[in-house]
């Protein structure tokens, strides 16, 4: 078998632009699809591609850089065979014809309910001392987060009854992590769980302490049997938890029977625009959800923004769709076309950032009547005869997408958020929430970056002291990958550290560029986002270049072995989602 695969166990980058700032120490982990290929069979969709780890570690004005393959069980069992044996979202796997009558029955009756993928190609995610890769089902996969080494899988079901769970858990000061999924398989029927994972005890020894803790929060039942809603994420403030049940929906029954009637788990969802978008406020202390029925119209979400409480309302920033159509647009059949089919075909509704608020203090004597007091608030509250709250958001921007802010202000009052830019050809962004304006770019020809990640200045004083950091990956093999740090006030270039090694442009570095922010005009940007009392402005021009890294080591830069050989990733340091800095 041919392999054009790049094994990087641990590189310095080289300089071409800028300086590090002296105080950004630590690592940026990422995760995202890396090989779609394997012996003659391709995956069909973007998320399912084999999860690839990578590592860019800031120390002493260096940039040291690492990938490996997350050695799931689903990633042995495919090398293994040397194709392609485990289902994932997009691609539905059936027996070997090879195989005898009986192995082939004994593989549709094992496949009769299905058994999750552990290709965890989302995000990585922290549960105590311990990191561990995540997609949306019950497996995850620890991890070292210094070497990427896997060590080894865990069944959320062990801990708690779950099926599926998102990757985009919420940290609180303590060290607390607090995520969702849903029970499917319950005497109760099927139900939203929330979960709290309890800071590492000091004194506890052993793997998966911070789990074995595990606590649920409050269960929310499902409004449809047979229909639990899909959701990527949630909102967190001090005191409350937000869940936007949408109309987007598992068909439970359809998921059931997938594998004999030849349906991808991806096909199991659907979007019925006919029908309302529930808004779940559940009391953090009280551990339930609060008696009011908030509801707005049918829409797609995959992201929150960000959350807070003021004035007695709960306030809350989600990116939007009009339809469930996003997903059908990363399939590999359609991402591979050219630009022209792209621009002339995409059906996907154009994303925006929409702000919800939820009043707390409710009159039932007044309805009809706008219930939103916060001074200057374009979002509405209206109370129906029946007690219930029909919500209609304010539209803050559009065309944004993978939103990231200031963590240490997550949950509170907020003025800037991070993005990506989607003109059909997606740039990194940022946002003044109180202004209102298109905000500030980064943008270069040629260039593809990756979801914007904020890290704070050790001496912050400001909302917006620190950099952005995002790697950037180009159609043109002349044009070398790099990791771009940004000043995350007016997103001005500070400096950029390439990957070393040659990175061979194939097929599917193509693919990670295309379907990864679906571009059609050869170019995209960062954005900033922020608030209506303040303004931001400037051009982001790239800075001179100068040396951002001395020469390595013999001793700090080691060869990969003949074992190690087999871990080629097949795809530049770019990922749908993003993971932690640590």
């Amino acid at each position: 078998m041919q392999r054009s695969f790049l094994y990087l166990l641990m590189s310095r980058s080289r300089a071409l632009a800028g300086c590090v700032p002296d105080w950004l120490q630590g690592t940026l982990l990422r995760n995202g699809p890396g090989m779609f290929t394997l012996g003659g069979t391709t995956y069909n969709h973007w998320f399912d591609g084999m999860a690839l780890l990578h590592s860019f570690t800031f120390k002493d004005g260096e940039v040291y850089y690492r990938s490996k393959f997350l050695q799931s069980d689903t990633y042995k069992k495919n090398m293994a065979a040397n194709r392609i044996i485990v289902s994932e979202f997009g691609t539905m796997i059936y027996p070997d014809p090879c195989k005898n009558i009986f192995s082939r029955v004994f593989s549709h009756l094992s496949n009769a309910i299905s058994d999750f993928t552990d290709n965890n190609l989302i995000n990585i995610i922290q549960y105590g001392k311990d990191y561990y890769t995540s997609s949306e089902v019950n497996y995850i996969n620890q991890i070292d987060p210094e070497s990427l080494q896997t060590i080894g899988r865990v069944n959320y079901r062990n801990h708690i009854a779950l099926n599926l769970a998102t990757a985009h858990p919420h940290y609180d000061k303590e060290g607390n992590t607090y995520n969702m999924g849903t029970s499917i398989v319950n005497l109760r029927g099927p139900n939203y769980v929330i979960f709290k994972v309890p800071a590492h005890a000091s004194g506890e020894a052993g793997r998966n302490v911070a789990l074995k803790n595990i606590q649920e929060v409050c269960s929310i039942p499902c409004r449809s049997k047979y229909y639990p809603s899909y959701f990527h994420s949630f909102g967190l403030t001090e005191n409350f938890i937000i869940f936007v049940e949408q109309p987007f929906k598992l068909d439970i029954l359809k998921l059931a029977t997938a594998y004999f009637r030849g349906v991808t788990w991806g096909r199991c969802l659907r979007f019925d625009k006919e029908d309302i978008t529930l808004i779940h406020l559940i009391d953090r202390r009280k551990g339930k959800a609060v008696s009011t029925k908030f509801y707005t119209d049918a829409l797609v979400m995959f992201h929150h923004v960000n959350a807070y409480e003021e004035e007695q309302h709960v306030v809350f920033d989600i990116i939007t769709y009009k339809d469930s159509k996003l997903y059908d647009m990363f399939y590999l059949h359609n991402i591979t076309e050219d630009n022209h089919f792209i621009q002339t075909n995409k059906t996907s509704s154009r994303p925006a950032c929409q702000r919800f608020i939820l009043p707390l203090n409710i009159d039932k004597d007044l309805s009809g009547t706008n219930l939103v007091k916060l001074e200057g608030s374009r979002a509405s509250a209206v109370q129906q005869e029946d007690g219930s709250v029909y919500c209609t958001p304010d539209t803050l921007c559009e065309g944004v997408e993978l939103p990231r802010i200031n963590y240490k202000f997550n949950g509170k009052k907020y003025r800037y958020f991070y993005s990506l830019k989607v003109k059909w050809s997606p740039c990194p962004n940022k946002v003044n929430i109180f202004i209102r304006k298109g905000g500030l770019e980064w943008t270069e020809e040629d260039y593809y970056p990756s979801e914007p990640v904020f890290v704070a200045a050790p001496d912050a004083k400001e909302e917006d002291d620190g950099v952005i950091l995002s790697s950037v990956i180009s159609q043109n093999p002349e044009k070398p990958p790099f990791l771009l740090i940004l000043d995350a006030k007016n997103l001005k270039e500070i400096a950029r550290a390439t990957i070393s090694e040659t990175m061979k442009l194939s097929f599917l570095l193509a693919l990670t560029v295309r379907s990864n922010h679906s571009p059609h005009t050869g170019h995209r940007s960062l954005t900033r986002h922020t608030g209506r009392k303040a303004g931001g402005g400037g051009d982001t021009p790239r800075t001179g270049r100068q040396s951002i890294a001395r020469h390595p080591k013999r001793d700090s830069n080691p060869k990969p072995t003949k074992e190690e050989d087999k871990d080629q990733p097949t795809a530049p340091p770019l990922s749908f989602d993003s993971g932690p800095f640590i």
